[in-house]
């Protein structure tokens, strides 16, 4: 790994847990619906809205991979169905994402982070909509590629093709770093990077993908092994 120039990073579920946070933001936003817009929450339980989203899902298949876009196009058929004007939207999709963006930073990341910044150019590559201003990590990245900036989701090879470009340096001197066997250790390996597995919950590695050249518990212990 002495070659490493670039480093990209997954965000949900490697930096942070993000299964509680997505339910959290879902109620919040279902509740401040039902406190402002209650004709929709009249017509819709949060099971129909899920049932919603999967329509817009299928309907706009080509625009799934922007889970932004997904969102919005959801509250504007539940609030028009719910005879109201759009106008709302912004609004409702600001309460989902003040607490979408509440994460519980796990405690290695800071540290690992900063030293990473004096050595590489940092790059976070994420299927999510996670905001970094207002996590308050931005600092610490050098570039951000979401899903909707690459016109595809993790594993498309195209996500990582724009981070290495967008990185500066190439694919081989490019260590990707995520949580997902597939989405990221796979996903980077077809593109040419080198990659880390972070597997904090003591998982098996499905056999039927090679394995990552790193395994750690936490981006921590990255550090000891690139010789930082």
């Amino acid at each position: 790994m002495d070659d490493i120039q670039t480093i990209t990073l997954d965000l949900d579920d490697t930096l942070w847990e993000i299964h509680p946070v997505i339910k959290r933001a879902e109620q919040r936003l279902y509740s401040w619906i039902g406190e402002n817009y209650p004709r929709i929450t009249e017509l819709y339980e949060p099971a129909d809205m899920l049932e919603v989203r999967k329509q817009v899902g299928a309907e706009f298949s080509d625009q799934a991979h922007d889970l932004t876009f997904l969102r919005r196009t959801v509250l504007e058929r539940v609030g028009i169905a719910a005879g109201y004007d759009t106008d709302f939207i912004d609004d409702a999709f600001e309460v989902f994402d003040e607490v979408r963006n509440d994460v519980d930073i796990f405690p290695e990341v800071v540290p690992t982070l900063e030293a990473f910044k004096e050595r590489y150019t940092i790059i976070a590559v994420t299927n999510g909509n996670a905001n970094l201003e207002k996590i308050g990590l931005d600092h610490l990245f050098d570039e951000v590629i979401t899903a909707a900036i690459a016109g595809a989701a993790k594993p498309a090879r195209q996500v990582f093709d724009l981070a290495v470009q967008v990185g500066g340096a190439s694919a081989e001197q490019t260590l990707h770093v995520g949580d997902h066997p597939l989405y990221d250790v796979n996903a980077a390996r077809n593109a040419g990077l080198r990659t880390a597995w972070v597997n904090r919950n003591a998982s098996i590695w499905p056999e039927e993908f090679e394995e990552a050249e790193i395994e750690v518990s936490n981006i921590g212990e990255l550090l000891k092994l690139l010789g930082i």
